[in-house]
């Protein structure tokens, strides 16, 4: 199916400003944080945190301002109070390395833990933190079927019915006018989803890449991240970089 034909059959702008698609038939909003919202499971995902990317970066020598947990948490607090999730995912690299936990300020390590109260939290590991964190709460997975869906850190290979992943942290090229605009985004092609990185350092990778090649049945919907929407772009609309 190609992104005309997903738009047009699928999609929907949904109240929160985000977009309204059936992710092989399960119900779920993308939305213009970069948060997948499972309204009928009272579920918010969110993929590649990398909390203390920052201080790692300054352990090499490479000095970032060390806001980006602070930055990313605060981001994360605000999604949870705007849909009274129940269940929160964090899909896989939640942690930058190792260690990153041993970096984190008390403080930062009290808001993580205050995810856990009054809901259920559940980190998936990823190849960043294999290993889940060890002082905090929550459930730890290495993947969770919910539904019509599996939840993992990385895609795997070929195409996956119901995957939702994070890992690439995808991101899209919108070409026009003469110049380009880079944004985070979603990419689905309604079958599966991949989560953009919801982390404030966090890079991305074009979904022109060849590292997506071969995951969807046709080319798929970019559904990029903007201030308060979530804005669908059809693949002919983007370029590599």
């Amino acid at each position: 199916m190609n992104a005309a034909a997903l738009k047009e059959r699928l999609f929907a702008q949904s109240p929160c400003g985000g977009v309204a698609m059936a992710i092989n038939g399960q119900p779920a909003v993308m939305r213009p944080s970069g948060a997948l919202w499972l309204a009928d499971e009272g579920m918010l995902i969110v993929a590649d945190l990398h909390f203390e990317k920052g201080s790692a970066y300054a352990e090499r020598g490479q000095l970032l301002p060390p806001y980006d947990t602070a930055e990313t948490l605060r981001r994360l607090e605000a999604e949870i109070d705007a849909t009274a999730a129940r269940t929160v995912v964090l899909l896989g690299d939640s942690f930058h390395d190792s260690r990153a936990e041993d970096r984190l300020a008390g403080a930062h390590a009290g808001r993580i833990a205050g995810l856990a109260r009054g809901r259920r939290l559940i980190w998936v590991v990823g190849n960043h933190d294999a290993d889940g964190p060890r002082d905090l709460p929550g459930d730890l997975a290495d993947e969770i079927a919910i539904g019509r869906l599996i939840l993992r850190h990385e895609p795997l290979a070929g195409r996956q019915a119901g995957e939702v992943a994070g890992h690439l942290h995808p991101c899209a090229r919108l070409l026009g006018r003469g110049r380009a605009v880079r944004r985070r985004c979603f990419v689905t092609d309604g079958e599966r989803v991949i989560l953009p990185a919801f982390g404030a350092y966090a890079g991305g990778l074009n979904i022109r890449d060849k590292a997506y090649a071969g995951m969807f049945t046709g080319p798929p919907l970019a559904v990029a991240l903007g201030k308060d929407r979530a804005h669908p772009l059809s693949w002919s609309m983007l370029g590599g970089d």
